[in-house]
Parts: structure tokens; C-alpha cells; sequence
């Protein structure tokens, strides 16, 4: 699965780059997205997370409430994605250093 490269997708990423804290990025989600969309986009970063942590589908199922499809869909991303979870985990592993 790839994102098509357009003129407003940049905008939106460029957007989301100059951002500097949790707050602006609270108002500016908030502003952007429903609470749903929020909660699935958070949900399948937890998901990222465990998984990369090690666990197995049954546990990330109970600790991030989630369906096996979607533990299923962010385990393909992981394994054979465009690398932009292993790139946010990467990071976030970085910065708790």
C-alpha cells in the first residue's frame, strides 16, 4: 500500500513537521480529525509497539482492545511496510534513552 504523492499530502506533512508540542498537536488533531479517527490512529501505534515488543496477537488483542484484523494489518506494515512504523518506534526508543 502506498500514499499517492500530491501537493496536499506535502502540505499536511509539512504541517504536521513544524509542529513543536503535544499541545499543538492535541489542537491541531483535534481540528483535523473525529475522536474516532484519533482513537483507531493511536490504537494501531500501541498495536505497533507491543507487537515490536514481542508480544503475540492474543495479548496485544487483550491489552490494546483492538481486532485481530487490525493486529493483523499493523503486523503486515511492520513486516513488509513502507518502514514508517519501524521509523516512529526507532525514534521513540532513541528519545527514552
Amino acid at each position: 500500500m502506498s500514499i499517492a504523492r500530491s501537493a496536499e499530502m506535502d502540505q499536511l506533512f509539512e504541517a504536521i513537521l513544524r509542529l513543536e508540542t503535544v499541545e499543538e498537536c492535541y489542537a491541531f488533531f483535534e481540528d483535523l480529525c473525529t475522536t474516532r479517527e484519533l482513537s483507531d490512529l493511536s490504537q494501531r501505534l500501541h498495536v505497533a509497539f507491543l507487537l515490536h515488543g514481542g508480544l503475540n496477537y492474543q495479548q496485544v488483542g487483550q491489552q490494546a482492545r483492538v481486532s485481530s484484523a487490525t493486529i493483523c494489518r499493523v503486523k503486515k506494515c511492520l513486516e513488509s511496510g513502507s518502514g514508517g512504523y519501524r521509523a516512529a518506534i526507532a525514534k521513540a526508543e532513541e528519545k527514552s534513552e
